[in-house]
Protein backbone atom coordinates (compact mmCIF):
# COMPACT_ATOMS: atom_id res chain seq x y z
CA UNK A 1 0.00 0.00 0.00
CA UNK A 2 2.98 2.46 -1.00
CA UNK A 3 1.99 6.21 -1.29
CA UNK A 4 -1.50 5.67 -0.16
CA UNK A 5 -2.05 7.92 3.13
CA UNK A 6 -2.84 6.18 6.18
CA UNK A 7 -4.61 7.22 9.76
CA UNK A 8 -2.03 7.39 12.32
CA UNK A 9 -3.37 5.15 14.46
CA UNK A 10 -3.63 2.55 11.70
CA UNK A 11 -0.15 3.14 11.64
CA UNK A 12 0.33 3.03 15.50
CA UNK A 13 -1.23 -0.65 15.50
CA UNK A 14 0.40 -1.74 12.18
CA UNK A 15 4.04 -0.63 14.05
CA UNK A 16 2.79 -2.89 17.75
CA UNK A 17 1.60 -5.60 15.18
CA UNK A 18 5.32 -5.48 14.30
CA UNK A 19 6.79 -5.65 17.45
CA UNK A 20 4.43 -8.63 18.29
CA UNK A 21 5.23 -10.91 15.41
CA UNK A 22 8.94 -9.99 15.65
CA UNK A 23 8.49 -10.81 19.33
CA UNK A 24 9.79 -8.00 20.51
CA UNK A 25 6.11 -8.08 22.91
CA UNK A 26 5.68 -11.56 23.55
CA UNK A 27 2.20 -13.29 24.34
CA UNK A 28 1.57 -12.35 27.72
CA UNK A 29 3.25 -9.22 27.86
CA UNK A 30 1.50 -6.17 28.72
CA UNK A 31 1.66 -2.94 26.52
CA UNK A 32 2.55 -0.08 28.53
CA UNK A 33 -0.12 2.22 29.61
CA UNK A 34 -1.94 4.42 27.16
CA UNK A 35 0.21 7.96 28.70
CA UNK A 36 3.18 6.25 28.34
CA UNK A 37 2.53 4.79 24.57
CA UNK A 38 1.81 8.42 23.98
CA UNK A 39 5.52 9.76 24.69
CA UNK A 40 7.14 6.29 23.51
CA UNK A 41 5.86 6.44 19.96
CA UNK A 42 4.97 10.23 20.03
CA UNK A 43 1.46 10.01 19.14
CA UNK A 44 -1.90 11.47 21.05
CA UNK A 45 -3.68 9.10 23.52
CA UNK A 46 -6.79 9.46 21.00
CA UNK A 47 -4.50 7.87 18.04
CA UNK A 48 -3.49 5.43 20.95
CA UNK A 49 -6.78 4.57 22.42
CA UNK A 50 -8.09 3.96 18.50
CA UNK A 51 -5.06 2.01 17.70
CA UNK A 52 -5.32 -0.45 20.83
CA UNK A 53 -9.29 -0.78 19.67
CA UNK A 54 -8.13 -1.82 16.61
CA UNK A 55 -5.20 -4.08 17.49
CA UNK A 56 -8.64 -5.97 19.40
CA UNK A 57 -10.59 -6.38 16.74
CA UNK A 58 -7.08 -7.63 14.63
CA UNK A 59 -7.11 -10.68 17.79
CA UNK A 60 -3.72 -9.29 18.44
CA UNK A 61 -4.45 -8.27 22.45
CA UNK A 62 -6.71 -8.17 25.01
CA UNK A 63 -7.70 -5.75 27.68
CA UNK A 64 -9.02 -6.65 30.85
CA UNK A 65 -10.49 -3.23 32.62
CA UNK A 66 -8.32 -2.10 35.54
CA UNK A 67 -5.50 -4.36 34.54
CA UNK A 68 -4.18 -3.24 31.34
CA UNK A 69 -4.04 -4.57 27.56
CA UNK A 70 -1.78 -7.74 26.74
CA UNK A 71 -0.78 -9.73 23.93
CA UNK A 72 -2.73 -12.70 23.38
CA UNK A 73 -2.19 -15.78 20.90
CA UNK A 74 -4.32 -14.80 17.61
CA UNK A 75 -4.63 -18.84 17.23
CA UNK A 76 -6.20 -19.46 20.24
Amino acid sequence: MSGVPQYEYVKLADQIAAEIASGKLPIGAALPGERAMTQVYGVSIGTVRRAVRELRERGLVATLPAKGTFVVDPQA
